[in-house]
């Protein structure tokens, strides 16, 4: 139950007179109604004479019509009576005491009010336009059904509002106040800019005898201070459930490059092992390379992978299991490219229909997600061949929100780094979906977002993404990892 709807439980006991006791002694509202019409005649007898707005409005009001049986919301007590709201209240007209908007000032003598959902607008030094009362008065916002207790002298601030005056000696203010309340918020329902109170001034008002008012009200006001204590400690509550699958996706995500989320297995040997192979693939890979290169340009050699950086303990950010190793990204990749410059790529080189480019909009929670407006023509993607993506590849956005990354699929093989992407071939020995899993982790995009470049936007570096400390495990506990996150994971 949210804070509002415990409040309007507590407001309908009240108004159904199930917050106190009823009280023999105290009387009953049908003495409240006789009263009412005593003082209707009395105020129909001055407005002959023209002595009062409130009793010539009155004037005509001289009964009081009952509440037919059908318009009865729910049962009250014996001793309480139905009434409409404009046979206790006095209405007042607003507008002569009303100020425009360009008037209200931050500072000044008396308080302005209108039926916005703060209590006051402002200050104004206006004191012809001073609405002065000696008890307090209820504010309604025709159009924003806003409902204000006011005790002290003020100035009306907009069109719509409505000033009720409690008849004196039968209704309390703040009973009024409690009851609006509560009716106001099934008139809230009502859209556009409508006017309310043609719909307040028709809802049947539960009376109780003047006593049970005031001890209904402070009943409420008992309790009040209880339901902020809730609302405060439920806000916590949202809070915390709002963020929970957040942070419980980081947490378990934590604990997988960790080395937490599953058992470590001898028989799966160690990532040493594994940075044997990788660096025997890379040797293999640079090798063909250079005997590619040697056919056409006599001479020309490209050196072959080297042993792999041992990581420094002060970069190390976390413990790792000892058949774990750390490693730079680099090292466990064929390849780190960065997209193509923006000077190589011009208006007339897009064309609808073309071959997709992948642009770091188009990296979305972990898939690629192609653009209708970001494809190039055949021939331009011929010229930019270099920049193909191939099934397994992993390509990471250059700015904005750093760590974003996918996968290349099947059906995205074929496509282009677009600019401000890296595109990284890792060796084979290397489980993709683990790397992406890493790259994407808390760990490593807060270190990007330390270390990234750029003022307006965030722009991670060729060299940052390369020497990127990566834990690595052995390859079938890769596999288990990422298995094991997929039963935990949306």
């Amino acid at each position: 139950m949210t804070p509002q709807e415990l409040k309007n439980s507590i407001l309908q006991l009240a108004i159904q007179g199930k917050l106190v006791e009823q009280r023999a002694e105290e009387g009953t509202a049908a003495e409240l109604l006789r009263d009412i019409l005593t003082q209707r005649r009395r105020d129909a007898e001055c407005a002959k004479v023209g002595r009062d707005h409130r009793a010539r409005r009155n004037a005509s009001a001289t009964a009081l019509p009952p509440i037919p049986d059908d318009e009865k919301p729910f049962d009250i007590p014996e001793s309480w009576e139905w009434v409409r709201l404009e046979s206790i209240i006095n209405i007042v007209p607003s507008k002569e005491y009303q100020i425009l908007e360009s008037e209200v000032r931050q500072s000044g003598m008396f308080a302005v009010i209108s039926p916005s959902k703060e209590y006051s607008i402002g200050f104004t030094d206006k004191s012809e336009k001073v609405y002065r009362h000696a008890n307090p008065v209820i504010v309604f916002g025709d159009h924003t059904a806003e409902v204000k207790y006011v005790e002290f002298d003020f100035v009306v601030g907009a069109d719509g509002v409505k000033i009720f005056e409690p008849l004196d000696g039968i209704a309390i203010a703040k009973f009024l106040f409690y009851v609006l309340q509560f009716h106001s918020c099934d008139l809230s329902k009502v859209g556009g800019y409508s006017r309310h109170y043609k719909f307040l001034k028709d809802k049947p008002i539960p009376l109780p005898p003047l006593a049970e008012q005031k001890r209904i009200v402070a009943k409420i006001e008992e309790l009040l201070p209880l339901i902020d204590r809730y609302e405060k400690a439920w806000s916590k509550l949202e809070d915390f459930n709002r963020r929970f699958p957040v942070d419980m996706q980081k947490s378990v995500l934590q604990m997988a490059i960790q080395g937490k989320l599953v058992d470590q297995r001898p028989e799966e040997g160690t990532a040493a092992e594994l940075l044997e192979k990788i660096l025997a693939t890379k040797n293999a890979k640079s090798t063909k390379e250079n005997l590619t290169r040697s056919r056409g340009v006599r001479g020309e050699k490209k050196n072959s992978a080297t042993p792999r950086e041992k990581i420094p303990d002060d970069e190390k950010p976390f413990d790792i299991p000892e058949s774990w190793e750390w490693v730079r990204l680099g090292a466990i990749m064929l390849d780190v490219s960065t997209g193509p410059f923006g000077s190589m790529l011009h208006k007339a080189d897009y064309c609808d229909g073309g071959i997709p480019l992948v642009n770091p909009m188009n990296i979305q929670e972990g898939k690629i997600v192609p653009s209708d407006k970001m494809r190039i023509s055949a021939k331009t993607a011929e010229r930019l061949s270099a920049y193909r993506l191939s099934e397994g590849m992993v390509v990471v956005a250059r700015r904005g929100e750093l760590g974003r990354c996918a996968s290349v699929g099947k059906e995205q093989a074929g496509w282009l780094c677009g600019t401000g992407s890296f595109f990284l071939d890792p060796s084979k020995e290397v489980f993709v979906p683990f790397i992406t899993l890493v790259i994407s982790s808390p760990y490593a995009r807060q270190l990007f977002a330390g270390k990234a470049v750029g003022t307006t936007m965030a722009n991670l570096n060729h060299n940052l993404l390369k020497t990127l400390p990566f834990p690595l495990p052995p390859l079938a506990e890769q596999k288990r990892i990422v298995a094991k996150l997929g039963g935990i994971l949306p």
